[in-house]
């Protein structure tokens, strides 16, 4: 059975509470329950972690290397500047998918750059709860599955 790391970067436990404009009302429980059912259904298994710590987001991600299939990575504002995290994410040889709630290309300039991206096999960017869904999907396919 496919297991795929679900990791989530710093303020993404603010959820519900931080910007409703931008992120809605809905909490990062109401999004790992949602990704639970969804990974019922296709008979996969996830494992959620989250961290307002860059180091604990390093850690996770070395230790990921022979435990996961995968990595669907919320940097969260990490993405803009973390070269620790993109060295992290290179250094390993799973594939990660760049996941990002709203659509960073519509709020500050400072957020349309990510110093990750050159690193992950690809981004998602603005389509909510559902971007985690179609990344997971892609790890899937990408592994033969569904």
């Amino acid at each position: 059975m496919a297991h795929y790391l679900i990791l989530n970067g710093p303020n993404v436990n603010r959820l519900g509470k931080r910007e409703p404009a931008v992120f809605g009302n809905d909490t990062l429980t109401d999004l790992e329950t949602g990704l639970f059912q969804f990974a019922e259904a296709v008979q996969i298994q996830l494992t959620f972690f989250q961290s307002n710590h860059e180091g604990d987001l390093i850690d996770a991600i070395h230790e990921a290397e022979g435990q996961y299939d995968g990595i669907v990575l919320n940097p969260g504002a990490l993405s803009h500047y973390s070269y620790a995290i993109r060295d992290a994410v290179s250094s390993i040889s799973l594939p990660v998918i760049e996941v990002h709630l709203s659509n960073l290309y519509a709020r500050e300039e400072f957020r349309h750059q990510s110093v990750i991206a050159p690193a992950v096999k690809g981004r998602i960017i603005g389509l909510g709860f559902e971007g985690y869904k179609l990344a997971v999907r892609y790890l899937l396919n990408q592994q033969g599955g569904e």
